[in-house]
């Protein structure tokens, strides 16, 4: 990957909290328990996966730079998403988000290329190393805050 590339990946984490943020602070009741299709999850479920997600993206990019190969496992998002704290307020989450952005954005700005290479044992290719975890919650970022616009418009 180059460096320009990782430069908008990176870019996409540390705005990911204001994006949202500003996507979902007039909106209503009714669009936060919205779904965005027949049978998926709602906005607050959406906002409450995102901090969970990018908490599990945050510590297995931590473990990558810290663990020879760490093994990491899967978790099922469906049934975190069944929770009761995916029916609280989605404040809680958007302070996670906007905190830990900020600390992720800033671990990716200071490697250096070795560790960009750093391995994970993950049974899903796309987080096989330190810079597929970056490109993969990037895009899962981006391709929630599209299934909001879509709602919240």
């Amino acid at each position: 990957m180059k460096i320009k590339e990782r430069q908008k990946y990176i870019e996409q984490i540390a705005e990911l909290p204001r994006k949202l943020l500003e996507l979902v602070r007039d909106a209503t009741v009714e669009q936060i328990d919205m779904p965005y299709g027949e049978g998926k999850w709602t906005v607050r479920q959406v906002v409450h996966h995102l901090a969970d997600s990018h908490i599990n993206g945050f510590t297995r990019t931590k473990w990558a730079l810290t663990e020879n190969n760490p093994r990491v496992k899967p978790y099922d998002q469906d049934d975190w998403a069944k929770l009761s704290d995916s029916e609280m307020s989605i404040e809680s989450s958007l302070l996670i988000l906007k905190g830990l952005h900020q600390r992720w954005a800033n671990i990716f700005e200071n490697l250096s290329e070795d560790e960009w290479t750093r391995p994970v044992d993950h049974p899903d290719p796309d987080y096989s190393n330190v810079e597929q975890l970056l490109k993969a919650h990037a895009g899962h970022g981006e391709k929630h805050i599209g299934h909001i616009k879509r709602l919240i418009k």
